[in-house]
């Protein structure tokens, strides 16, 4: 297999992320040529086309292994993708929900696979009539999972290193992902102004800015004081590579054990919904919070309303307190 070019837009990376998305692509496509798919061409100018739009790895692989798993599917009926219609897609979806997969599971691999026919449409290899209709998959209305109030005091005296400190308070006081802190550069840090930029977000590349409080801001400036200037990560691991998400998860582990809070189920995950449920709590806008938070659509951000609305809690007691009275009169 010839080995892949960096394209045009790609010339002001640095050599080594030239490097290690060409090897990222390089490996995909080796992994596909050793695969006995029909419809492997296919797959493989498909990969080649989103890799030239500089998708991020994990978009890469996810979209390889959905499609995979789809075009297996299509052989085992004995069709090339040319020859699939609406109920292929369909028995798909059964397929897997019937492996005992999740349904957003399932509702994340069809959106790859989406795409993918997206884009065997644009090449005249399939009819658009294949995704006249959009398939949609009913998902559970789940609620964010934030700490109890009383509990984050506990979870942050027993924290005792300068720079472990400094990244959980980062991430309770700014609401941003663990992946996007453990992708910070010094660059990325406005001191002065107090402010971190995302020039591209970890999660739907949407850019933002988020805001450094007193305290966090405090463990910041003594995190820097003591770090090796030499890394080029704000919080490195070894060799001059970012803190795993391993290495992070596992010292957030340690200190709930430490406050003995290690039975509730708490994930790192949950220091931004718990910063997203204490801001409003505190009276925030929800839209100003939509923006702290990069969520495209605001219906995403107002789960933390319904979860965390202490008006509505309020006037629910207030209205009840009035019942139990026997303040109401009428009929009904």
């Amino acid at each position: 297999m010839t080995q892949t070019q960096p394209v045009t837009h790609q010339s002001n990376k640095s050599n080594h992320e030239e490097t290690r998305e060409q090897t990222l692509i390089d490996r995909i496509l080796q992994k596909l040529f050793r695969m006995e798919l029909r419809d492997a061409d296919h797959l493989h100018r498909y990969m080649r086309h989103k890799w030239r739009l500089n998708h991020k790895p994990r978009t890469l692989f996810s979209s390889f292994t959905s499609t995979v798993l789809f075009l297996t599917f299509c052989q085992s009926l004995g069709k090339s993708v040319e020859e699939i219609t609406r109920e292929d897609l369909e028995a798909f979806i059964e397929h897997e929900q019937d492996r005992g997969l999740n349904i957003s599971t399932v509702r994340t691999r069809m959106a790859s696979i989406t795409a993918f026919l997206h884009f065997l449409m644009e090449q005249d290899v399939i009819p658009g009539a294949v995704l006249k209709r959009k398939i949609k998959l009913r998902l559970p209305d789940t609620l964010p999972r934030a700490m109890n109030p009383s509990d984050v005091p506990k979870l942050l005296s027993g924290i005792d290193t300068v720079r472990d400190r400094a990244l959980i308070l980062l991430l309770l006081r700014t609401g941003i992902r663990i992946g996007e802190a453990l992708g910070l550069t010094l660059n990325d840090l406005d001191m002065r102004d107090r402010k971190v930029h995302f020039y591209q977000g970890e999660k739907n590349s949407m850019g933002r800015v988020v805001y450094i409080s007193d305290d966090v801001l405090f463990a910041l400036k003594r995190w820097c004081v003591r770090r090796d200037t030499t890394k080029a990560f704000l919080f490195y691991g070894k060799g001059d590579t970012q803190l795993s998400y391993s290495a992070a998860r596992s010292r957030f582990a340690l200190y709930l054990r430490k406050a003995g809070l290690d039975h509730k189920g708490y994930t790192v995950h949950c220091l931004r919904h718990t910063f997203a449920s204490e801001l409003l709590n505190a009276g925030m806008r929800l839209e100003c919070l939509q923006q702290l938070l990069g969520h495209q659509d605001i219906e995403v951000t107002r789960r933390y309303a319904r979860l965390t609305d202490r008006t509505r809690e309020e006037e629910y007691f207030r209205a009840m307190a009035i019942i139990e009275q026997g303040g109401i009169d009428g009929t009904y």
